[in-house]
């Protein structure tokens, strides 16, 4: 089932093909949100880091068609996902917030073993 779903077939001219294609890319270099003008509409799209993209190009019937697809989810978690750069340097803090919590634990049990003055008077009187 489609939420929403827009189609347009309509004949252009090789620059405005081009037009076309140029507002998308500006789209696409701008990110975030952004607004595509179809004649006579206007899309408003949120547009995140990372998409998934196909090209298909078939010459069948004496005709040459060339499809290109962008897909991308649209759920909050998808929009604000870390950078893979963003998810490796996550990554590397969490490993070294490990490694300084192993020491303290490290550190306290070995606090913990040693006997205190206390516990060191209690051990020489019994003896």
């Amino acid at each position: 089932m489609t939420d929403l779903k827009f189609e347009q077939k309509r004949s252009l001219s090789r620059l405005e093909a081009a037009d076309q294609l140029a507002a998308l890319a500006a789209a696409l270099r701008k990110g975030g949100d952004a607004e595509l003008e179809i004649d006579p509409w206007k899309l408003s799209l949120r547009i995140p880091a990372d998409l998934h993209s196909e090209i298909e190009f078939e010459v069948e019937d004496g005709e040459i068609e060339l499809e290109i697809e962008l897909k991308w989810p649209i759920t909050s978690a998808a929009r604000s996902a870390p950078s893979p750069a963003t998810a490796t340097r996550a990554t590397e803090e969490r490993a070294a917030t490990k490694r300084t919590t192993t020491k303290r634990a490290t550190a306290k049990r070995a606090t913990a073993k040693r006997p205190t003055a206390a516990a060191k008077r209690t051990g020489a009187k019994k003896s």
